[in-house]
């Protein structure tokens, strides 16, 4: 292993090397469409596989799968690039492949890379979604709801169950964390539906990826080289840019704090940086700065690729210590504007003058200013970029699909897994509410029939009483009235007349009966008291018979 990598040479041949031991203060490669910073990318890439050092780089165009390939002498480019080796002094300069790794995030031309919502967080995700800031505090609510209640969000189905509970519980959460309003909630579940229709759903997942998967060497002990394939992630710039940062923010939460070492742990290298920073939020800009200012010490090195500097912020621009500028167009207002800033950011050099150079240089020609081992910068020189050894442009699919099946990774990652999280234990819960509540109902309406029924049995009972009570007045009136009718009619009056007569004649004979006995009076004159005697008596069996 060498001390640094061979960059190229200035055009009085001085060695532009990059130290090892500085890698890790990282860098930017800037330059118009066409100057060369393809090549320089793959020269670099190359230089730290070749020591050892894995990589990662988005391959934003597909020429940069590439790497895996040895470059050949039947290329087009093999005249120029056998020229400038041989101008620049590079006798050992051969085609040679790299160990490379295909990553996708849909799946398509690598491996898939999945995370979980719960490891992106709130912070990234609403940068994804493009949330507000109320928006934003409604989402960190959610997350932290799901993690004080042990619920997994792994996937967008996870995420949109929970806000759904948010919302069905938002007044209880309110009271708790503050306004929780179930417009924010709307507002957020719509930016869901956005995320889906760019395939973010391909992103969320599990299993997650391991960052120890990316950081390896292979059996010669080269670096692997891990490519993202990036060409339809480009059509979602949001998801492409929050997907890169939160895989260096999981490199940082990973690695061991290093310090200085020897050589990086890895090196990160982001093409279409202006991506990363395009109307980013203040609080973003500020996660990037502090992610790219603190992994220097997990040992990792960040490299931009963009067309203009001042695509960079100052506060990041102003981490990077290692710099390779390819010619810029002073078209328009713009372009010189990048001009000024690129020429100010170099150390200068008496020999050369940045801000006219800058425009006069060549396809694989740039201004390169690098740390030193003892990290300070070198004086800006105009260098001769070094070919690359690798292929210049893609591989074909047939090449693709042979690499991913015969890498390390095998097939790891490419069955998704479903387990029990967020929207499977909350489909639960409702279930079981739902079931507890047509329980209830159940009971409660067996309640009330009951209690109808038996107000109607009551109702019935109440009025057969009534019915019977009525029934039995009707029957007892009717048989007054049949006995008053039997009473006054001509047979009983006939009958009463004749019992009556009888019970006349009858008393009196009686009367008589008992007088002779009594009296002893069998004549008939009777003395004045015996006649007395025998009309009472008379009298009275006579009433005595005819009642």
């Amino acid at each position: 292993m060498s001390d640094g990598i061979f960059i190229g040479a200035s055009v009085d041949g001085k060695p532009q090397t990059l130290a090892l031991k500085r890698a890790n203060r990282h860098g930017l490669i800037a330059g118009a469409t066409g100057t060369g910073k393809t090549v320089t990318l793959q020269g670099i890439i190359e230089g730290f596989s070749a020591n050892g050092v894995p990589c990662f780089v988005a391959d934003v165009k597909g020429d940069l799968s590439g790497l895996a390939m040895a470059g050949s002498p039947t290329a087009k480019t093999h005249a120029t690039f056998a020229e400038r080796a041989k101008a620049i002094g590079d006798d050992g300069w051969a085609y040679a492949d790299n160990p490379v790794q295909f990553w996708d995030l849909f799946g398509e031309q690598g491996h898939p890379i999945r995370t979980t919502i719960s490891e992106m967080g709130p912070l990234l995700l609403s940068r994804l979604m493009d949330l507000n800031d109320v928006q934003e505090g409604v989402l960190t609510i959610a997350f932290h709801v799901a993690d004080k209640e042990g619920l997994l969000l792994i996937d967008l189905d996870d995420l949109q169950a929970m806000l759904t509970e948010c919302a069905g519980r938002a007044d209880e959460l309110t009271v708790t964390y503050g306004n929780v309003s179930k417009q924010s909630i709307g507002a957020i579940q719509r930016s869901l539906l956005q995320l889906r229709t760019q395939g973010a759903e391909n992103f969320f997942g599990e299993p997650a990826l391991e960052m120890n998967d990316f950081i390896g060497v292979d059996d010669r002990g080269r670096g692997i080289v891990n490519i993202l394939a990036a060409d339809k992630l480009m059509a979602s710039p949001k998801l492409y840019a929050t997907f890169l940062l939160w895989l260096m923010s999981e490199l940082f939460e990973h690695l061991p704090e290093v310090g200085d070492p020897d050589k990086p742990v890895l090196c990160f290298f982001f093409d279409e940086a202006h991506l990363l920073f395009d109307d980013a939020p203040k609080a973003l800009l500020e996660k990037i700065e502090q992610v790219v200012r603190l992994i220097r010490s997990k040992g990792v090195g960040v490299y931009f690729i963009t067309q203009n500097p001042i695509d960079i912020p100052d506060t990041v621009a102003g981490q990077l210590g290692n710099r390779v500028q390819h010619a810029l167009r002073a078209f328009t207002p713009r372009d010189q504007a990048a001009v000024r800033a690129a020429a100010e950011t170099f150390r200068a050099n008496p020999g050369v003058d940045v801000a006219t150079v800058i425009t006069e240089l060549k396809v694989g020609e740039a201004l390169v200013s690098l740390l030193q081992p003892d990290g300070a910068p070198t004086p800006v020189e105009r260098t001769l970029i070094k070919p690359s050894a690798s292929r210049v442009g893609p591989i074909t699919p047939a090449e693709r699909k042979v690499m991913i099946e015969t890498d390390a990774i095998g097939a790891k990652y490419d069955t998704l897994v479903d387990r029990e999280s967020a929207e499977e234990l909350l489909a639960a819960k409702t279930e079981e509410a739902s079931a507890a509540a047509a329980e209830a109902k159940a009971t409660t309406e067996a309640e009330k029939a009951a209690a109808a029924q038996a107000k109607l049995d009551a109702r019935v009972a109440k009025e057969a009483e009534r019915q019977r009570v009525a029934d039995q007045r009707e029957a007892d009136r009717q048989q007054r009235e049949a006995d008053r009718e039997a009473a006054n009619s001509p047979w009983t009056k006939m009958a009463t007349s004749a019992t009556r007569a009888a019970s006349s004649s009858i008393g009196r004979q009686v009367a008589n009966e008992i007088g002779k006995q009594v009296f002893g009076t069998t004549s008939r004159r009777r003395s004045s008291s015996g006649g007395l005697v025998g009309t009472v008596l008379r009298g009275v069996l006579g009433g005595l018979f005819r009642g």
